[in-house]
């Protein structure tokens, strides 16, 4: 396959027409403004629904996520010396803290998110056991300090998903712009419950979609390339 990013961009549209257009890492695709705003309306009224619907029995959350860890088990049996991004559990998330401190005890390099400044691309520092952590954004614990790592897999949180492999996220817009600034691209793996599975989420242009993704029911998903 012919790789489409090293070609200089050919546009249609005259510059006039910048303003309508967002890039993408097709080129430059036509965004109707009325059709975002509704898109993003019917989502933050999705995303209110599909956390009201993860489980609420802590036994039940810890049944599904050892489930959801043996699928990210097989995913790590694929890679070798993987660096794994996971991420800090909240309102009723997989709570994947365990599995870290495994790969940590077995060697594997760990790290999380963090967010060095609004609106831009995070940064994914080294996580440890013995890793000092302060708040960051929306109060997340984040490593205080350690060495900052590229990825080769990212494990991301789900809201809800759709079977091609895109994510509803919590509307901060900051997994999709990390990603589109990562190059080579890691193997992102979405984590979620089999419930919040929705028809689709209406992908928009800087939506980018999940490699697999990972839920208590089996198999995963996995996303459909050309």
């Amino acid at each position: 396959m012919s790789d489409y990013s090293e070609r200089p961009a050919q546009y249609a549209s005259a510059p006039c027409f910048a303003h309508e257009l967002t890039c993408t890492e097709n080129g430059f695709v036509a965004v109707d403004e009325e059709t975002v705003r509704d898109v993003n309306r019917w989502r933050r009224a999705e995303r209110d629904r599909l956390i009201k619907a993860r489980p609420a029995d802590p036994a039940e959350r810890r049944r599904m996520t050892e489930q959801i860890v043996a699928g990210l088990n097989a995913v790590l049996a694929e890679l070798r010396d993987p660096v794994v991004s996971v991420y800090w559990p909240m309102k009723g998330e997989p709570d994947l803290r365990p599995w870290m401190r495994q790969l940590a005890e077995q060697g594997v390099r760990v790290a999380l998110p963090v967010v060095e400044t609004k609106k831009q691309p995070m940064i994914f520092r080294q996580w440890t056991p013995q890793a000092k952590l302060v708040p960051g954004i929306w109060d997340i614990p984040v490593p205080a300090e350690g060495a900052v790592l590229t990825p080769d897999v990212v494990v991301s949180p789900l809201v809800g998903f759709d079977a091609a492999c895109y994510r509803l996220g919590y509307g901060g817009g900051y997994f999709d712009r990390t990603l589109a600034a990562m190059t080579p691209r890691p193997l992102v793996v979405g984590v979620g419950y089999g419930r919040t599975a929705i028809a689709t989420i209406f992908p928009l242009p800087h939506d980018i979609p999940m490699d697999r993704i990972i839920t208590e029911a089996a198999p995963a998903i996995v996303r459909q390339t050309e």
